[in-house]
């Protein structure tokens, strides 16, 4: 085999990246033709390497043909400055040397680019596949099903230690540019060492460390993604994470799953009105019972005030600790469903909630109503669609019983107008976070009619 000389780049670049056992450097060689190949071998597919780029090189009838065939390839790209070009490298690229020229071929070993089903989101109705880890698969799905020229992808490498492609999307028809402008200055700004998921871009984009409403909003449906994009809305996927991030959003958007649109619409405002029933139940009805209980059963009907009175007969101590105890077991139960494996969790929260309030009341050390309360305000938890709302909620509930609990029914209704103060007051990226939803399909009529 004839020595050929080693581009300089290449002795630079192996420097850097040495010592590792799985970086390749090797040259090409046949009748006169010489290349060389640097690769990082865990993160490139090889038949494909194999394929692309050594079969052909064999094949070609001079060095000045294959430079245009690896010119020409579709996965072919510029060379970056040198930063760039190793965590290219250690992504999955292929650098090539032929005489002076030098070419970078997007080889990586894909392993994550399967797509789930929604686990998060559910429904009967609609799209029951959600979105992948791998971030060009994620596009691939937003593309297939939303085939506007308009729709805009413009893609971002994280400053931290993961370097991690984000990439923004929207409508160019449809965003509004103070908006979009907003967006992107907040992502130039990250500061972060490690950016492992949607959740973690969520908190920096939010910029509010200790907020519990959230501004933008997680989601794994490609469904509830093109929707919004045809809303004018902001859609940033960062590559490994099943999620991708809505903005700007508002209350609402929260509180709406995507059946409301795959049913009539008589189906659809009963479901909706069960979701705010329950909202309002899972937030006010421990807080009520503090209240009615301790400060003022006069608001209750003579007979209801009497039979919750001697539900607690022999309970020792007041309500709102009563209240706070189930709460607090309650809450232990939920994240003990999250934390075990699937096959005993269902069983292990069940069986443990009943021995739970059935030897609570049988000692005496709560009601039966309690245990009632406790069970709608469990369920009602649940019918929340969107997690990061329904987490929010369970915090706000012990707010307003600390309310009640110092200050009885006036304590409730001051705790409730400055949620709803808290709420009005509040923005994501200069849109109020109480609008009225109906607003938007409004402007987006008269858009269309345009």
């Amino acid at each position: 085999m004839p020595e050929t000389k080693v581009p300089p780049l290449f002795n630079e670049l192996s420097t850097q990246l040495e010592p590792t056992e799985d970086l390749i450097q090797t040259p090409l060689h046949i009748k006169g033709q010489h290349a060389f190949l640097l690769y990082v071998k865990s993160v490139v597919e090889g038949d494909k390497l194999q394929q692309t780029v050594i079969r052909p090189f064999f094949e070609m009838a001079s060095e000045e043909s294959f430079a245009s065939y690896i010119q020409s390839l579709p996965n072919q790209t510029k060379i970056p400055d040198k930063k760039e070009l190793l965590i290219n490298i250690s992504s999955g690229f292929v650098l090539i040397a032929i005489r002076e020229n030098h070419f970078l071929l997007d080889i990586s070993l894909v392993s994550n680019n399967e797509v789930q089903d929604t686990m998060v989101e559910p429904t009967v109705h609609g799209p029951q596949k959600g979105i992948s880890e791998d971030i060009d698969t994620t596009l691939n799905l937003i593309r297939q099903r939303y085939r506007k020229p308009s729709l805009k992808i413009e893609t971002i490498m994280a400053d931290d230690n993961t370097n991690r492609t984000i990439a923004l999307l929207y409508d160019d028809e449809r965003i509004d540019p103070d908006m979009l402008k907003q967006v992107k200055d907040r992502l130039d700004e990250l500061d972060a060492p490690l950016i492992q998921a949607a959740g973690d871009l969520q908190h920096f984009i939010n910029k509010r460390k200790f907020t519990l409403f959230p501004s933008t909003l997680i989601t794994e449906r490609p469904d509830r993604i093109v929707y919004n994009l045809n809303n004018g809305k902001v859609v940033i996927a960062i590559d490994g994470s099943p999620d991708v991030i809505i903005a700007p959003v508002i209350f609402f958007d929260f509180m709406s799953s995507m059946e409301d649109n795959y049913h009539v619409f008589s189906v659809t405002a009963f479901t909706i009105f069960l979701r705010y029933t329950g909202l309002f139940i899972c937030l006010l009805l421990p807080s009520l019972y503090v209240a009615m209980t301790s400060y003022n059963p006069d608001i209750l009907r003579l007979e209801l005030a009497l039979t919750v009175a001697g539900g607690r007969i022999g309970v020792p101590y007041p309500s709102f600790i009563e209240v706070f105890g189930m709460l607090f077991f309650m809450e232990l139960l939920t994240e003990a469903s999250m934390r075990l494996p699937k096959a005993v969790s269902g069983t292990a929260t069940t069986v443990g909630g009943l021995i739970l309030g059935t030897a609570a009341t049988e000692a005496a050390l709560t009601s039966t109503i309690m245990v009632i309360i406790i069970s709608a305000v469990a369920i009602s938890t649940f019918v929340i669609p969107i997690n990061e709302m329904s987490f929010a909620i369970r915090v706000i509930r012990l707010f307003l019983i600390v309310y009640t609990a110092l200050f009885g029914m006036v304590g409730l209704l001051v705790g409730f107008i400055g949620l709803v103060m808290l709420l009005a007051n509040k923005e994501s990226l200069g849109v109020p976070y109480l609008r009225i939803p109906w607003v938007n399909k409004n402007e987006e009529l008269r858009m269309d009619k345009r």
